[in-house]
């Protein structure tokens, strides 16, 4: 499944499609959305937000097309009049005059105002997103020590959407890694070093991976992304030169060093 900087490499691509342009045509597949279709003819999309895994499609309405991927669902960017060949159903469209962004085989959407979004029960239970600007390694040290997260295994810590948004599994075993810690570790255990490096990885490496993934751009300098540990099993690590091992965490696949991340 796509993580955090990979839905908002693909929110980034529609916004490019669509945002600002009129809508020339509005269409959904499920009968409870179709009485938006013709009041929303002419109006903008004015920005597509993501929260964590969860996309929100603001109209110039003030209403907003709440859509979530889940496992099979897929946006598509095409020249308007034109549908590509696919297997997949198709559920919203969404035409500007020269481009059209299609949603296929999600079933999680609704149309939301402002009343409505701010008591989604998905939104209510989500915590803030890793590519958050406004998101300080302050702000998730503070919440590693929270009541609610302090007591905490970190292998299921970094999957729990409620704690930040955005992360998965890729990201788990490289924030583990970045951070020299085992997962098996709560964030009450942690001495300062070890909380001050995980809560700086926990924005950085999501940060890196959003700014330098799918791109060439950065590839072959220092500070471009690359897997140290993910489906690196059997290879050395590069900080330590031990085995890196692969196993299942959380019922996911994890990936470690056991010479340096204690």
């Amino acid at each position: 499944m796509p993580e955090g900087p990979e839905i908002r490499r693909a929110a980034d691509q529609l916004e490019n499609a669509i945002v600002g342009k009129p809508l020339t045509e509005v269409w959904f597949a499920f009968p409870q959305l179709k009485n938006y279709e013709a009041g929303l003819v002419g109006e903008q999309v004015t920005a597509i937000e993501t929260r964590g895994k969860a996309l929100l499609t603001h109209f110039s309405t003030g209403q907003t097309l709440y859509s979530h991927n889940q496992l099979y669902g897929v946006w598509r960017i095409v020249p308007s009049g034109t549908l590509p060949e696919t297997q997949r159903v198709l559920r919203v469209r969404l035409a500007a005059a020269d481009q059209t962004i299609l949603l296929y085989s999600a079933s999680d959407i609704m149309m939301l105002n402002a009343e409505t979004l701010a008591a989604h029960p998905f939104l209510q239970r989500v915590g803030p997103d890793v590519l958050d600007n406004s998101l300080s390694v302050e702000d998730v040290h503070a919440r590693l020590l929270s009541p609610v997260f302090r007591r905490r295994q970190l292998s299921g810590l970094l999957l729990d959407q409620a704690f930040l948004a955005g992360l998965g599994n890729y990201l788990r075993v490289e924030i583990l890694w970045q951070a020299q810690l085992s997962p098996r570790h709560k964030p009450q255990a942690l001495d300062e070093v070890q909380l001050t490096r995980l809560s700086d990885a926990l924005l950085a490496i999501p940060r890196r991976s959003y700014q330098l993934r799918g791109t060439m751009k950065g590839y072959h300098h220092a500070a471009a992304f690359r897997f140290e540990v993910f489906h690196r099993q059997g290879k050395a690590c590069r900080r330590c030169g031990s085995t890196i091992e692969k196993g299942t965490l959380s019922s996911r696949p994890f990936y470690w060093c056991p010479g340096c991340q204690h």
